[in-house]
């Protein structure tokens, strides 16, 4: 039990597009005089960049590289200013070029097709299994399942609301915080959703967008609204720690993402959910310095130490929540639990029975996968990036504005 309330809770395994078994990987000298770029949206004000910051920092250390063996440009914005940087890293001598956010996929498309002997890694992404290009090279991992879980945990703190007679279960509302009305942050509010509906199953949610990865204000006054909506719980994918205070100065539970933000919420924050991006930097360095091939499409699971729970916050969450994590966990882990389970939920009062889902990106975004199959929606095995996107019709979560 110690070991799952640590700062790293492994979480579960999810069959994927491919995952690299790390534990077997021979030892890999790193050369003196080899470089890595890392493009990073924003800097480390925001939780999101910020994961990733300390991850390539970690594992340069690891691998034993000194400070000059990596380059580090926060604030690259989603435009020409990535290839820009992607270029003049290349030409700077690095063999590895990472960028962290899903605007900047094209530019590093073009970097790879000017600088084929440089490999072009991108988290998010979603063009690698379709591009072609020997050295570019998409990552993501199954953060939906951490974010069931993370929902877990919301869904025990309202129960315990409920019967400390704060509000009925017919008001148990929960308000989440989100960016756009990509795939990715809708997987993620799903599957938080059904975490909290598995353990309190009269749980509605009410979602609102800010329309920026990192708004401090806006995500502040998105969780403002839902609180004064009557939420009784926020959550969020978005990059501040805008509703997190929010959450702090109306006295309302929050669980966020990508890390603790317990220093600004000590009397609100329960968990959250997060990519260790470790083992993957870890994992294309080392593949690079042997001039071993990366994957075009990797996603991370519980057997990557990718997917992990940062620290409960156990003045705040609800009794047993440990435990009954711990429970869910290993039925993820058997295989006996699948977050996106159809006889979880329904959309327009119908559980699925097929749903085709936008994989191979396209200009007119066709749908051409069918995805589900044993009953469940298979997310993030045919690509890395999440592609669940499912929002007309589904039962118990209402949008306030899909304009983003």
């Amino acid at each position: 039990m110690k070991r799952f309330l640590a700062l790293a809770m492994g979480v579960m395994m999810a069959a994927a597009v491919s995952v690299p078994a790390f534990a077997e990987e021979a030892a890999v000298e790193i050369p003196a005089d080899m470089k890595v770029g890392f493009i990073f949206l924003h800097d480390e004000n925001s939780t999101y960049d910020l994961n990733f910051i300390n991850a390539a920092k970690e594992a340069a250390a690891n691998l034993g590289m000194s400070e000059d063996q990596i380059i580090l440009k926060t604030n690259v914005p989603e435009g020409q200013e990535c290839y820009d940087e992607a270029a003049d890293m290349a030409d700077a001598g690095c063999s590895v070029v990472f960028a962290d956010s899903f605007g900047h996929e094209d530019f590093m498309i073009q970097a790879a097709q000017e600088f084929p002997e440089v490999q072009f890694c991108h988290a998010t992404g979603t063009k690698a299994h379709t591009e072609g290009l020997d050295n570019y090279h998409n990552a993501f991992a199954s953060i939906y399942e951490g974010r069931y879980l993370a929902g877990v945990a919301a869904g025990m703190k309202l129960n315990e609301m409920i019967a400390d007679g704060q509000f009925t279960e017919d008001e148990a509302k929960i308000g989440y915080v989100g960016a756009f009305t990509y795939a990715e942050v809708i997987s993620g509010y799903t599957s938080f959703f059904l975490g909290a509906r598995s353990v309190c199953p009269t749980a509605t949610m009410e979602v609102t967008f800010t329309g920026s990865w990192y708004d401090e204000t806006a995500e502040k006054e998105g969780a403002t609204t839902l609180i004064n909506n009557g939420c009784k719980l926020i959550s969020q994918h978005a990059d501040s720690m805008g509703a997190p205070t929010a959450c702090e100065a109306a006295g309302v539970p929050d669980v966020s993402y990508n890390g603790s933000t317990k220093s600004v919420g000590p009397n609100t924050y329960i968990i959250s959910s997060r990519i260790n991006w470790v083992p993957y930097m870890e994992h294309i360095i080392k593949c690079a310095a042997a001039g071993e091939p990366i994957e075009a499409d990797w996603t991370g699971t519980i057997q990557t130490g990718s997917v992990e729970l940062t620290e409960l916050n156990e003045d705040v969450a609800a009794e047993g929540t440990a435990e009954k994590l711990a429970e869910v966990q290993a039925e993820i882990e058997a295989g006996t639990l699948h977050v996106f389970d159809t006889a979880a939920f329904t959309v327009n009062g119908e559980n699925l029975e097929s749903y085709m889902a936008d994989v191979d990106t396209d200009e007119n975004y066709e749908k051409d996968t069918e995805v589900i199959a044993d009953g469940y929606f298979h997310e993030s095995e045919y690509r890395s990036a999440p592609y669940f996107d499912i929002t007309d019709g589904f039962d118990g979560i209402t949008l306030l504005d899909t304009s983003f």
